[in-house]
């Protein structure tokens, strides 16, 4: 079995399914609703463990009754949470969500922008593994984490959200597999459009390979000044949150499991697309057998794009 470590935030979110994102202030009611684990890391944790990986989480959490929520959820999942820790004091990270009908999201997060950033007990508890993954939620333990996988050379895959400060920047060029969401990739690379935005990505990381993940249209992948695309699947969507947590929980398994890039994007790119089809975030990741039998029916071939 393939050991992934996931770095980065642990949320619990209140998702409420509605018909249309809100554009006033006035009631609303949801027609569903769930609560479940989210976040970048974790929610890419339990992509790891239900597709058969192990998967140890790194994150940081107030002492308070919502990590015990966080950190049960997590562990009725496999996921070991040995390197959560909590800290006296703070507030652990909640969200609020609301997916209207085709399944886009709406989002107000709180994280305790007090809580400590101190990277000091990462290496307490890295291990042996086969890849690991970071958000850019915690740039500095991100940094850290990237440091020690690159002592043992192993893949490290960096989830790149906005913003891009020195810090975040830094951990983005120690990444040997940068995917970013399109979102943070205008904000890393200062480009509107996504194609010249990942070109611009690689360039400004010496022209190593750079990803941008950007929904329906596939993932988009740069390297030494060529631009490939890997389309994305058609499906009936209910519910995107949570989807790219999943692609880059999926993608770092695949290279902990020896998948070349190609082969771990497609990997990656189907278990999102599974994701999507069920409401309530990361309760729609799917098993190994599901993935497999759905790939095994839906193909996907990279492409090249010129420009």
């Amino acid at each position: 079995m393939a050991t992934v470590i996931s770095l980065g935030v642990a949320v619990q979110d209140f998702v409420f399914s509605i018909d249309e994102i809100p554009t006033e202030a006035r009631k609303y009611r949801a027609k569903d609703f769930t609560a479940v684990g989210g976040g970048c890391a974790a929610t890419a944790a339990v992509a790891v463990t239900r597709l058969g990986g192990d998967c140890h989480l790194i994150s940081r959490l107030g002492n308070d009754m919502t990590a015990d929520i966080i950190v049960g959820d997590l562990e009725s999942d496999n996921v070991n949470c040995a390197g959560v820790k909590r800290f006296e004091g703070y507030k652990s990270p909640l969200s609020s969500i609301m997916v209207d009908q085709a399944g886009e999201r709406l989002v107000v997060g709180f994280r305790d922008e007090k809580m400590p950033t101190d990277p000091g007990f990462v290496a307490d508890y890295f291990g042996a593994p086969d890849a690991v993954l970071a958000d850019s939620r915690w740039a500095e333990g991100a940094v850290r984490l990237f440091e020690l996988a690159a002592e043992k050379h192993i893949p490290a895959v960096l989830d790149g959200e906005m913003p891009f400060g020195e810090i975040e920047r830094e951990a983005a060029h120690l990444a040997t597999h940068p995917v970013f969401s399109a979102q943070g990739l205008r904000d890393y690379a200062k480009e509107s459009d996504v194609r010249t935005g990942v070109l611009a990505a690689s360039a400004l990381r010496e022209g190593r390979w750079t990803a941008v993940t950007d929904g329906p249209n596939g993932v988009y992948v740069a390297h030494n000044g060529l631009l490939n695309r890997l389309p994305g699947h058609q499906m009936d969507v209910v519910d995107t949150l949570g989807a790219g947590d999943v692609w880059h929980g999926a993608f770092a398994l695949a290279l902990a499991e020896g998948k070349n890039d190609e082969q771990a994007m497609i990997f990656a790119t189907g278990a999102a697309a599974l994701k999507c089809t069920q409401f309530g975030g990361r309760k729609g990741t799917p098993s190994r057998q599901i993935l497999n039998n759905f790939l095994e029916t839906h193909p996907l071939q990279m492409e090249p794009i010129s420009l």
